[in-house]
């Protein structure tokens, strides 16, 4: 190894992470929003997996313009400076890796022998706020993919080197701190505070148990005016609902393929 020092982050019970990813985005996003959270939802990486859907700790890493004198322009040379391979050595089962590739289109910061390595050890998925490249081969290793899009370029070929792991990144414009928690699915990714993690999961499943109650008048012809959202007359049956059910259900997992 080459002796370079990269933080370790600190991560969430992995009860916390299965909630999130059980309730999803949309609606961890309102409850982030009642919460006073306005800028969360990390915009420009699209969901490339569908169907997929993770919730984990993020191990970040900041790209920054390439400078010739600090970083060559070999794919191979000297690998084990390369920043990249870095955030890869620290994942753990679960962990999501979040990239600031500052929405650049053409370098493409992680390939299919890297991911390969990821998914080996355990790693949940990525989020890149520019491209990765080997698409095609990366779609199918089971990783939950959500990138701005893909470029057949190495990750230094073009203008980018890798700067910084582990350290706060701005991933589509939403700031990133090691250790929060990445929620990620079709409706694109999201990031939790880590230290507002249980508060979400209590707010963000008692919002998605009434939905399922709303879901089910609606879809028996309800009135959208009584059960979307919930009218007192709503919440009150709502409340009959729940008990008749026998203290309550826990959110109703969505379905969707589990990476």
């Amino acid at each position: 190894m080459s002796g370079i020092e990269i933080p370790e982050i600190q991560r969430p019970n992995p009860g916390l992470c299965a909630a999130l990813s059980r309730i999803g985005s949309a609606v961890v996003a309102g409850a982030l929003y009642r919460m006073g959270i306005r800028n969360a939802a990390i915009c420009g990486p699209r969901p490339m997996t569908p169907g997929a859907c993770v919730a984990g700790p993020a191990l970040t890493l900041q790209f920054m313009p390439k400078r010739e004198d600090l970083y060559g322009d070999s794919e191979y040379a000297e690998p084990e400076k390369q920043l990249h391979r870095h955030a890869l050595y620290r994942a753990k089962p679960g962990d999501v890796v979040v990239v600031d590739a500052r929405a650049n289109m053409r370098s493409g910061v992680f390939g299919e022998m890297m991911l390969t390595f990821l998914k080996g050890r355990g790693g949940a998925g990525i989020v890149v706020d520019g491209c990765i490249r080997d698409f095609a081969a990366a779609r199918t290793l089971g990783l939950g993919l959500w990138l701005r899009g893909t470029t057949p370029n190495f990750h230094t070929q073009t203008d980018l080197m890798p700067f910084a792991v582990n350290v706060p990144v701005a991933c589509g414009d939403a700031l990133v701190l090691p250790g929060d928690i990445v929620v990620a699915d079709d409706d694109g990714a999201i990031v939790v505070p880590a230290s507002r993690a249980s508060a979400v999961v209590a707010d963000a499943g008692e919002h998605a148990e009434w939905e399922d109650f709303s879901r089910l008048r609606l879809s028996q012809g309800g009135d959208l005016r009584v059960y979307y959202p919930l009218s007192d007359q709503g919440r009150r049956e709502y409340e009959a609902w729940k008990a008749a059910q026998g203290q309550g259900q826990k959110p109703r997992a969505k379905r969707r393929r589990r990476r």
